[in-house]
């Protein structure tokens, strides 16, 4: 089966959910007018990865007011799932006929984790069906200080007319036994939701075309120092120049055999795209197939 797929390098309006939506919305509809029929975009893109864990002073300090604040407006500005915005974002996969990928800020609303944000990856068909979603099993590092843990229940890939598509999100890759829970479940292609593909980023991605015998198709996004929350203040080696690049993309896409089809592209928004062919994954499995002629189930198992 041949197919184009897309992976959206953009930046989010950060903090503010209805445009950053309404910009998804235009940027769906240019990826779809390109002949993409798989749509994927980076890690928490609504309303944006929360680079400023990093990048401003002070984020530890407990009880900062600062903090609280810039929480509270990530907390307003995030997604209900479902609610208003899968709607919408259904209602634009459904219009374009095609598979799309999002990620996004996660926020209950009622009962246990209503004060609880979750780094979540939603999977709608081109019927505009919510088919799968996905909570980051374990946020890492500083972002632990706003994001709750997912569990294993989403580790499988879905059934589409462009065949199993699964997905990790960002250092999800460096889990062996998530991999392996996906691989065993049939992914033909995968996500690799990333806040910027940088060098690390762009190997772990090959290695898991290469072990995993899929295509991966890695999107990262794009932030600059003056999108940072204005209630924090940037590290004093940022504070000279605000057009300066945080997240700087970097985003492929990536065949069965570890090789580049497009990309890495940086410092630009852009629409990537890529024809695949999924007869190349069964070629690819002559020599590896980590989930079955090269598995040892005897030795190695999940439970």
């Amino acid at each position: 089966m041949l197919f184009t797929v897309a992976a959206v390098q953009a930046a989010p309006i950060y903090l503010n959910l209805p445009a950053s939506l309404a910009k998804a919305e235009a940027l769906i509809a240019q990826a779809a007018a390109k002949g993409a029929r798989l749509v994927v975009f980076p890690e928490t893109w609504l309303p944006g990865y929360p680079a400023w864990l990093d990048s401003c002073r002070d984020v530890n300090r407990w009880d900062s007011l600062a903090v609280k604040q810039v929480y509270r407006r990530l907390a307003d500005n995030s997604v209900v799932v479902p609610g208003p915005v899968t709607e919408a974002l259904g209602a634009a996969a459904r219009t374009h006929g095609i598979t799309l990928n999002m990620s996004v800020h996660e926020r209950v609303t009622e009962g246990p984790g209503r004060g609880t944000l979750y780094n979540t990856m939603l999977l709608f068909g081109d019927d505009g069906t919510l088919l799968h979603v996905h909570r980051k099993l374990m946020p890492t590092y500083t972002e632990r200080l706003i994001w709750g843990q997912g569990d294993g229940q989403s580790l499988q890939a879905t059934a589409t007319p462009l065949g199993r598509i699964g997905g990790l999100i960002c250092w999800e890759h460096w889990m062996p036994p998530a991999r392996q829970r996906l691989h065993e479940s049939g992914e033909d292609v995968h996500i690799a939701a990333w806040p910027h593909v940088k060098e690390m980023n762009l190997l772990a991605s090959r290695h898991y075309a290469f072990e995993g015998r899929c295509f991966v198709v890695a999107a990262g996004a794009l932030m600059a120092v003056r999108d940072l929350p204005a209630e924090l203040a940037p590290l004093p080696e940022l504070q000279t120049d605000p057009d300066a690049l945080l997240l700087r993309g970097g985003s492929a896409i990536i065949g069965p055999d570890g090789t580049i089809l497009a990309g890495p592209v940086f410092d630009e928004e852009i629409i990537l795209t890529a024809e695949i062919d999924l007869n190349r994954i069964r070629e690819e499995q002559l020599t590896l197939d980590v989930t079955g002629h090269y598995a040892r189930p005897d030795v190695f198992g999940l439970l």
